[in-house]
């Protein structure tokens, strides 16, 4: 099995608990208070981290603004996820927002100029119409 496959299979795996355990939660406590208990469970992750780093991450201006917008963004996504997990039906709320590659191919595309052949624009095609069938 190659290095990135594992990884990838781990992420899955970790990306499902994630998108169900905010329906247990928010079924006990208001979004924005089940964010703020995130929060703090990712800043035992980041501790984890640092300290792997031995306390010196990397510096270097852009890679810090970037993974501070990834923060932002992931957090500003988690808050409106669990918004949308208190009022709907998780097995959809999760199938649409599982959909977000959608949005990360397409920036891919206009600013990375990175390129997609006939079948990768068909499973977009997919994609697409997984929104309309799943909210329809």
């Amino acid at each position: 099995m190659d290095n990135w496959f594992l990884w990838t299979v781990l992420a899955m795996i970790t990306f499902g608990a994630w998108g169900f355990f905010p329906k247990l939660a928010v079924s006990y406590i208001s979004p924005q208070s089940a964010i703020i208990y995130q929060v703090i469970g990712g800043l035992l992750v980041g501790i984890i981290g640092l300290a792997s780093v031995k306390f010196k991450p990397d510096m270097h201006p852009m890679g810090i603004l970037y993974a501070l917008l990834t923060g932002i963004t992931g957090v500003l996504g988690t808050l409106f996820y669990y918004a949308a997990a208190s009022r709907g039906q998780i097995s959809i709320v999760v199938s649409l927002t599982a959909l977000y590659p959608i949005i990360t191919i397409l920036l891919a595309i206009i600013f990375l100029h990175e390129t997609l052949v006939l079948k990768q624009y068909i499973g977009l095609g997919f994609a697409l119409a997984a929104i309309f069938l799943l909210t329809g």
